[in-house]
């Protein structure tokens, strides 16, 4: 049997509204609270879920 690496990758996204004078103080806002943990994604935040499958190297013999 040959061994595979499957990497699994799981998104959560959630949706917050700030206010702001800019996007990018939004945005700074945002990730701020994100790091202070002002915001928290949990399982319900669910988005997407993705599979990679990383297949084993052959082994290839050149010499004729």
């Amino acid at each position: 049997m040959k061994s595979y690496k499957v990497t699994i990758t799981e998104t959560l996204k959630k949706e917050v509204e700030v206010e702001a004078r800019s996007a990018e103080e939004a945005l700074q806002k945002v990730r701020d609270g994100y790091r202070t943990e002002d915001y928290v994604l949990y399982p319900d935040d669910f988005d997407d879920v993705k599979f990679r499958i990383e297949y084993p190297k052959r082994d290839r013999d050149y010499a004729r």
